[in-house]
């Protein structure tokens, strides 16, 4: 599986590499619900690669709003742990201990994302996206590439609020359930995501690591995905699953049996522009897929 993966955010290049247009009326409607308080989760590298006009305002208000939020429970998270410590030096309790412990692991973890927030500086982390995180993908609308933002956990149409803690793994999908599990969406609603590397949780001699795979030729990856629109009354979600195949060998001696399906640049709008049915095109592309050495190393 695509545990986590660093995408690009930077509209420009999508622009500039792919000839891609950006959906910005659907970035604005997704920054206005987070906004209005939808518990909506994106990277910062996506909120800030706007960096004028309403949506970087919009960007703007909701890292104020959150900081403000913060900095609240920072000041509620110090006063519950200076009382804790003020009854332990004249008595031990059993809650004062909790307070404290609980108290001062929050004061600490506040103060991280705090100053995550606050600073300028871009780092790689800022790209980084988890299931259940928006990111921005390529998809293929009115007769050319657009980018949307979308949540990498797929959830089809028709499809009841509940599928997504029915169906955790929905993140991705396999290329052997494509027909099966996935036909609504196979041959019919293809997406890219780009991405400099991506991330798997691996069971090693000393327990369960994160180790992070990227391309030795530092180009980018090209991650054939399946995506939906779903809707429910006023509500719509963009969602989406990378497609996994069985692994290369250097992933598969680091430990891990599925890796992303890396497409090559030359199959991308006949993967983006389906033509229905047509299932022996699309395991072509699968097939022809790119084979870049995945140098892999123990995630920080």
């Amino acid at each position: 599986m695509c545990y986590s993966a660093q995408v690009w955010a930077d509209y420009e290049k999508y622009v500039r590499h792919y000839g891609a247009n950006i959906d910005i009326r659907t970035f604005h409607d997704l920054y206005v619900r987070k906004r209005q308080g939808d518990k909506l989760k994106t990277p910062k590298a996506m909120d800030v690669a706007f960096k004028a006009g309403e949506i970087a305002g919009l960007v703007r208000e909701i890292h104020g709003s959150e900081v403000a939020g913060l900095e609240q429970e920072l000041f509620k998270q110090k006063k519950r742990l200076a009382d804790a410590e003020r009854t332990l030096q004249t008595k031990i309790t059993k809650k004062a201990e909790n307070d404290q412990r609980i108290a001062g692991n929050k004061v600490e973890q506040i103060k991280e994302r705090l100053a995550n927030l606050k600073r300028t500086d871009d780092q790689p982390r800022d790209s980084r996206i988890y299931p259940g995180m928006y990111a921005p993908v390529m998809v293929w609308e009115d007769g050319g590439r657009v980018i949307k933002p979308m949540r990498y956990q797929c959830r089809p149409a028709g499809k009841p609020e509940f599928y997504d803690r029915k169906f955790p793994g929905t993140y991705n999908a396999r290329r052997d359930s494509l027909e099966g599990f996935w036909k609504p969406l196979f041959s019919h609603s293809h997406a890219v995501l780009i991405a400099d590397r991506f991330y798997e949780n691996v069971e090693t001699t000393e327990g369960n690591a994160v180790v992070e795979f990227a391309p030795r030729s530092g180009e980018p990856m090209l991650i054939a995905c399946l995506w939906s629109r779903w809707s429910a009354g006023n509500d719509e979600l963009l969602s989406f699953a990378a497609i996994t195949d069985d692994p290369e060998p250097e992933v598969a001696a680091a430990g891990h049996d599925r890796t992303i399906i890396n497409i090559k640049p030359e199959h991308v709008d006949a993967w983006l522009n389906p033509k229905a049915g047509e299932l022996e095109a699309l395991y072509a592309i699968f097939d022809d897929k790119q084979h870049p050495y995945y140098e892999h190393r123990k995630a920080a």
